[in-house]
């Protein structure tokens, strides 16, 4: 009796491991592509780096011009007027090297706070669709080496979920 309740319990893994897993591959891009929200985010990470453009080319125009203007007086200047605009040449360029990793940072940051609601939105579409149909693994397909034929292509089901076309 004792060895045939051991011989069960050491056989009953191999009787789940033989059980077939269904995995499935979606296009994660396609369907982030085609989610309705996102020409809404382009247009508000359009407004929001425009405005650091243009202040980056204030900025880059003011540099221009007082480096024009010295340019230009630079034989009629004393030394002490020519340093005090070397200086202040200096101090724009200065803010110019400061304001653009900034402006990236903040660019980036803007991004990232648009589009993560978008992602989390994609991501419990295919962790319900993977649920209603007992997926095991619901994966990328760009980042696959071998997709066999047995694999299900669950992209429709997640545009589904998400009301996409």
């Amino acid at each position: 009796m004792k060895n045939l309740i051991l011989t069960v319990l050491l056989l009953l893994p191999l009787g789940l491991a033989a059980q077939e897993m269904k995995i499935a591959v979606v296009d994660y891009q396609g369907v982030f592509n085609l989610l309705p929200e996102l020409s809404e985010v382009e247009k508000e990470m359009s407004t929001f780096a425009k405005q650091y453009q243009d202040a980056m080319k204030t900025l880059e125009d003011e540099f221009n011009r007082k480096y024009a203007d010295l340019t230009a007086q630079n034989d009629s200047l004393t030394e002490n007027i020519r340093m005090l605009r070397m200086q202040d040449i200096e101090n724009v360029r200065t803010r110019i090297e400061n304001f653009a990793p900034m402006a990236k940072e903040e660019i980036d940051k803007k991004q990232n706070e648009l589009i993560t609601p978008l992602y989390e939105k994609i991501q419990k579409a295919i962790a319900e669709v993977g649920e209603e149909n007992g997926y095991a693994y619901v994966l990328h397909p760009q980042a696959i080496i071998y997709q066999g034929s047995s694999a299900i292509d669950a992209t429709d089901k997640v545009k589904a979920k998400l009301g996409l076309k």
